[in-house]
């Protein structure tokens, strides 16, 4: 077991605090610290807040990272006959991709490890869309998705507790300390995770725009560069693509109605922005794992994902032939001239998804897998007045008008389609 050198809290909270860089050793020595208690939340909140102010320079990044993975277990796919290669996504409106990626993905012969969460918040979480399935469960044990990863080639799952638990008690902290933000603290945060993961290669998604955690583009360019630095200093090849989130991915924006958008995917159809970003980190994934020179919409097309997706729910106590979940009433929106969709900011069709129930305010509350926003139209359309715009979906008719609140000025009709930029703006490789 390796020793590590103590130090004063306070010393380290000076330091930050005035811009200095702390030594490999005092980084190690803090998060192993604070994980055991000694290190009161206080202090690390002092701590986190002069990381804010001051940054982290990349070596400081890269050892708070290391740290963080040490913290827990790590999990270990060297047995597997399959390479691993897995993505991660900032987060967004409508952002299903995960559920056809990873089919998709394990449908060339990779092993695609996702362990995932839950939403909070305007933003969704990949596992409460997958239990509007009947039967599906998120909670595995290490040696059940080693096993599927093995036969089906893709898993999503529920990270255990062991992995990185530092991680988990500094993110609590950085939520109620105004710290959020700081891009050493995302990056340290997301990369953790995926590193204890153990995964061979990784694909990031990281979106900007209204709707995204980021929503600065240059912001979200620079979280990008520090999440590859990362990922290729810890020797796990990692790319990122920096892809738009002004306007909600998708038709869907929920859980059940995201899971059969995210079908109409596997089946050939869909969206053609769900099918462009799918295609595209799918094509990322398969070159880190050195598959190369293939046709990745024709495994959409030809039933190969679908075969994939069907077996990894079914590995997983779901029926993919069931029926999803239906809210018991809706409401529709229509347009109140003709015109052209101008534009559809995300943020705010994320807040009115969650007021119906589709997100939770806190992390025990149950979601509603029912609820949801469907979208008859997207920015460029040209509609006459009366044709629908979109339509919520609740158990409750009384979450409406909360929902039509935040919807308020965020969607027009005008002359022309305001430019959001492109898609996918940019691939990093570090």
């Amino acid at each position: 077991m390796t020793t590590i050198e103590p130090f004063d809290a306070v010393d380290l909270i000076k330091i930050k605090r005035d811009g200095g860089e702390l030594t490999s050793a005092q980084v190690a020595w803090l998060v192993d610290a604070y994980t055991r208690g000694y290190v009161a939340d206080e202090q690390m909140s002092a701590i986190t807040m002069a990381i804010f102010l001051r940054g982290m320079v990349s070596r400081e990044i890269n050892d708070l990272t290391a740290a963080m993975v040490n913290s827990g277990e790590r999990l270990d796919f060297s047995g597997l006959s399959k390479k691993t290669t897995d993505k991660h996504s900032t987060g967004g409106v409508g952002d299903k991709i995960t559920l056809p990626l990873a089919p998709l993905v394990a449908s060339f012969g990779l092993a695609v490890p996702q362990l995932s969460g839950r939403g909070l918040g305007h933003t969704g979480g990949t596992l409460d869309k997958f239990e509007s399935i009947p039967g599906w469960r998120a909670n595995l044990t290490n040696e059940e998705m080693i096993a599927q990863l093995e036969s089906v080639g893709a898993v999503v799952c529920a990270a255990g507790s062991g992995l990185a638990p530092a991680d988990r008690k500094l993110y609590s902290l950085r939520d109620i300390t105004g710290t959020v933000e700081a891009i050493p603290l995302i990056a340290s945060s997301i990369m953790s995770k995926k590193l204890a993961e153990g995964t061979a290669s990784l694909v990031l998604d990281v979106k900007f725009g209204n709707g995204a955690f980021m929503s600065d583009y240059e912001r979200a360019k620079e979280l990008a560069n520090v999440l590859v630095g990362i990922g290729n200093d810890a020797g796990v090849a990692t790319r990122a693509v920096l892809t738009n989130m002004n306007t909600p991915l998708g038709l869907a924006i929920g859980n059940a109605n995201e899971v059969r958008e995210s079908v109409e995917v596997l089946a050939g159809g869909g969206p053609d922005d769900v099918i462009d970003i799918t295609a595209t980190l799918a094509e990322h994934m398969l070159d880190l794992a050195g598959v190369t020179s293939v046709a990745v919409r024709d495994h959409l097309a030809n039933g190969k994902a679908m075969d994939s997706w069907r077996a990894m729910v079914s590995a997983q106590g779901g029926d993919p032939d069931a029926k999803l979940p239906v809210a018991r009433e809706t409401h529709t929106v229509t347009a109140d001239r003709d015109g052209v969709v101008a534009r559809m900011d995300a943020l705010p069709f994320g807040i009115a998804a969650w007021r119906l129930g589709a997100g939770r305010a806190r992390k025990e509350d149950p979601v509603v897998h029912a609820a949801g926003i469907d979208l008859a139209v997207k920015p460029g359309a040209s509609v006459k007045k009366g044709d629908v715009i979109f339509t919520l979906s609740a158990n409750d008719s009384a979450r409406f008008d909360r929902a039509l609140e935040a919807l308020d000025g965020a969607w027009e009709i005008g002359e022309s389609v305001v430019d959001q930029g492109p898609l996918i703006a940019e691939v990093i490789n570090g």
